[in-house]
């Protein structure tokens, strides 16, 4: 959820009036649900057995959607601070120049260069630290396992932080997660003539891609995945180009709109590029479940 009117700087006075988004989840139920279970479906051999168990399915697809039961007004403090975790507004990326890696360092920054951060997202920092749980939860129970002690209550928490870590995977492949304009177009450049018009944001994560609309199946999606690999390098730029790939489908996503291929069942066009999406975040949270569990043997660093 955004609950938010844009700071701007001095280059940002053409984008449209200030404006607060209404209640806006990535994905919906469905879709969370669905990319938190196809990924941890199409693990490859070598993790532990336990994450491919029926129940453990069960969990993580439960736990899809979680995140966003914490953004109630019921628990307002939790529901503003992690409103920022969801987002990543690319836009205005080029005036803050190249991220720095801690989420702290990169606050700084923003508020340096004239921007709140909370206004700007927090989406790949939230993702890399939740990330990094899973990889030092995978070394627990790498440790506990070489001493044959039980591992019961460690897997719970590898699969808690699995979920986790599947909902904001889930909003980095949701093109319009990635933009300011998130909920209709607000930049003044405006030459393919997209709506301003709020409420896009919902018709294409919740009411299209939910049962009431393009009646998506996880099999057709799990045909789009890639194939496993492990992410090289550092784990923040493996994502933050992940969520630059996201960010090219803003437009097409907007072109699709303009043609209503997204209301009722849509088109072929558009379920596919759903399914696309769906498949782009499956692919990289299987992914980056895979990459934890193999540099969880890495050594761990001395303190300096």
């Amino acid at each position: 959820m955004r609950t938010h009117s844009f700071f701007r700087s001095a280059a940002w006075v053409g984008i449209a009036s200030l404006l607060v988004n209404p209640l806006a989840y990535g994905w919906g139920s469905v879709g969370h649900r669905m990319i938190n279970r196809l990924a941890e479906s199409a693990l490859p051999p070598s993790v532990p057995a336990f994450l491919r168990s029926p129940s453990a399915l069960d969990e993580v697809e439960y736990l899809g959607p979680e995140p966003d039961r914490w953004r109630s007004p019921a628990e307002p403090e939790l529901s503003h601070v992690q409103a920022p975790e969801h987002f990543l507004d690319m836009e205005y990326l080029d005036q803050i120049g190249p991220l720095p890696h801690q989420r702290l360092d990169f606050e700084k920054d923003a508020l340096a260069h004239g921007l709140d951060p909370a206004h700007v997202g927090l989406q790949p920092w939230q993702t890399d630290e939740v990330w990094e749980r899973l990889k030092a939860s995978f070394r627990a129970y790498r440790e506990l396992s070489a001493k044959h002690q039980d591992t019961a209550a460690v897997q719970q928490v590898i699969l808690f932080y699995i979920g986790w870590l599947g909902h904001y995977v889930g909003d980095g492949s949701q093109p319009l997660h990635t933009t300011v304009n998130y909920d209709g177009w607000e930049l003044a450049a405006n030459p393919n003539h997209f709506s301003r018009e709020r409420g896009i944001h919902s018709l294409f994560e919740s009411q299209f891609v939910g049962s009431q609309g393009a009646n998506l199946q996880p099999s057709d999606v799990a045909n789009k995945m890639t194939s496993p690999r492990l992410l090289q390098g550092d784990i923040f730029t493996a994502y933050m180009d992940y969520l630059h790939a996201t960010s090219g489908f803003i437009q097409p996503l907007y072109l699709l709109n303009n043609t209503g291929a997204f209301e009722g069942k849509g088109t072929p066009e558009s379920r596919s590029f759903v399914e696309q999406r769906l498949a782009a975040g499956a692919s990289m949270l299987r992914d980056m479940i895979y990459t934890a569990w193999v540099r969880s043997a890495d050594p761990v660093p001395q303190r300096s």
